[in-house]
């Protein structure tokens, strides 16, 4: 074990017959290994903040997670080949079936738990233009909010603090 204060990622991979499987994460924090069959680029990502104004009143657009338990903003794994922006963007379109304008710079950053890791996602903004009645993950529920609303319905802490700095960003 290493010392508390050294967090170290190492690249493992594991030989199945003469097949090397995908590679595996393991993070060490403290006392406490976690590892994840995740590839390293999948604890970075990128969501929107999808939002309009209906008669003077800022309301957004929020998704639920897969499992439907959550609503949650439109983000996910930043794609290697695309910067956090366009990736964001991507992520609208799949998980809300949502264009717009995306706003140069961030809003911010939250990070949460997830496959073992801890994710780091760049938030932007999107004013909604175009918004489609089947997309890619139709599984998924979607419904325009209040900004009050919306931030009761958000668990995270870190993501509600973002929300509510919105008015003041737009």
């Amino acid at each position: 074990m290493f010392p508390a204060s050294i967090l170290a990622t190492y690249r493992v991979f594991s030989i199945q017959g003469n097949q090397a499987t995908a590679p595996a994460t393991i993070r060490e924090v403290g006392q406490k290994q976690r590892m994840s069959k995740r590839p390293e680029h999948y604890f970075c990502q990128s969501g929107v903040i999808p939002y309009r104004k209906r008669k003077g009143k800022l309301e957004l657009l929020m998704v639920t997670s897969t499992g439907k338990k959550r609503w949650v903003i439109p983000k996910g794994v930043k794609e290697p080949h695309l910067s956090h922006r366009k990736s964001a963007e991507k992520e609208a379109w799949e998980e809300a079936g949502i264009r717009g304008k995306v706003s140069r710079p961030a809003i911010g950053a939250y990070r949460y738990r997830k496959w073992g890791g801890t994710c780091t996602v760049r938030v932007f903004t999107m004013e909604v233009s175009k918004i489609v009645r089947d997309w890619e993950e139709s599984f998924r529920d979607r419904e325009w909010l209040p900004h009050r609303e919306a931030l009761r319905r958000i668990k995270s802490k870190e993501l509600q603090q973002i929300v509510r700095r919105l008015p003041g960003f737009l």
